[in-house]
């Protein structure tokens, strides 16, 4: 009877694209714009709707950083223990991945605080452009225990982070190439309460609130947590119609649980089994749209706050100089949120998309292909 929902005999859901993972990486990505957009109205979302807009930035990340590990491990884990990827193979493929459109971000939001005070306009919040944090961030450091990084582009912490995890991840793999999907799952959960239990023993706040510096102890707990789900993934099939309906459930119970305060624990659960249920229900028909939406996911997570800065740098001095009204404001915030999407596919489609492929081009000749299933645009 069991065997009908849960099986280790039948084949599992391969990953594709076009499907609720990838509409998870938008809705996620979007969900972020909206997190770093809050406060920038009129009057803060955490005010005027909910408090819970002040505190889903965490859980924004960690799924963010839960479905990296599972999404590289369903792609990558196969070919990894074999041989067929190196570590600095896969090393170099994640690093050109995501560096390039950092560095462009940050070069831009210099460009447009230098240019800014050289025509009178200086920043409203001048210590959110210390040249000292600049260095740090700029060479994605940060997150490992290196002075820096505060300010700026100031999200890229989690890219600081993600880098020395995937600099873990194929060793991960081949530690635990032999574990079954049973041991994989216990062990990705021990590991973060077990993490999550050092923190507060030795720094006094759970691992979820480490700071910045502190990054990378903060991400490889979540980020090994995702690899020990879609580890699980690969060899236990669940039936779609179960996973349909744990996802649906999980869904409202984290919306529901932010009602109550943060719940960090129990969120956690809930964002674990939507990622599980997302991967286990086959791609019958695949969306171009939830495709395309999702391959411009990281360029909206790595240049909104760019767009943030820049657009409500000028709003702020029309609102002030003009005086206008609430609503109005309400208006010129909305479009802020709009134009940092627009802003994400034209850079996704003019200049990542395409900076991405030529390097494919120029680096596929001095390494070993490996087959993937997916083109796999995630950070």
């Amino acid at each position: 009877m069991l065997e009908r929902w849960i099986s280790t005999r039948n084949e599992t859901t391969p990953i594709a694209r076009g499907g609720w993972l990838d509409a998870i990486r938008f809705i996620v990505a979007f969900l972020i714009i909206l997190h770093h957009f809050q406060g920038a109205g009129p009057i803060a979302l955490a005010e005027s709707l909910h408090p819970a807009f002040e505190h889903t930035g965490f859980l924004l990340t960690n799924l963010f950083l839960i479905d990296s590990g599972y999404v590289l491990m369903r792609l990558y884990s196969r070919s990894v223990a074999s041989g067929d990827v190196s570590p600095a193979d896969f090393l170099t493929r994640r690093v050109l991945r995501v560096v390039p459109a950092h560095l462009m971000m940050g070069l831009a939001l210099v460009a447009l605080v230098v240019g800014s005070g050289l025509v009178g306009l200086a920043p409203r919040n001048p210590e959110w452009f210390l040249w000292s944090q600049l260095p740090a961030q700029l060479g994605l450091v940060q997150a490992f225990g290196i002075p820096g990084g505060l300010g700026w582009n100031a999200p890229t912490w989690s890219i600081s982070a993600l880098i020395g995890c995937y600099l873990a991840f194929p060793w991960i793999v081949r530690g635990c190439a032999r574990l079954g999907p049973w041991t994989w799952l216990v062990l990705g959960i021990s590991a973060y309460l077990v993490a999550n239990q050092l923190a507060h023993a030795l720094l006094g706040y759970p691992v979820y609130q480490m700071p910045m510096k502190f990054g990378f102890f903060r991400a490889l707990p979540l980020f090994f947590l995702g690899m020990a789900l879609a580890a699980f993934a690969h060899r236990v099939w669940i039936n779609p119609k179960l996973a349909g309906w744990v996802g649906i459930l999980a869904t409202v119970g984290l919306v529901t649980l932010q009602f109550y305060g943060k719940n960090a624990l129990p969120s956690l659960v809930m964002i674990s089994l939507i990622i599980l249920a997302a991967g286990a229900m086959p791609v019958r028909r695949p969306s171009r749209l939830v495709e395309r939406a999702a391959l411009v996911s990281f360029s909206m997570f790595i240049s909104n706050e760019v767009v943030r800065i820049a657009w409500f740098g000028v709003a702020n001095v029309a609102i002030a100089r003009l005086n206008l009204s609430e609503p109005v404001q309400w208006v010129i915030w909305a479009v802020g949120v709009a134009l940092a999407v627009a802003f994400a596919f034209a850079f996704h489609h003019m200049v990542d998309g395409p900076l991405q492929d030529w390097l494919k081009a120029r680096t596929r000749g001095r390494r070993k292909a490996a087959p993937a299933p997916v083109r796999s645009a995630y950070a």
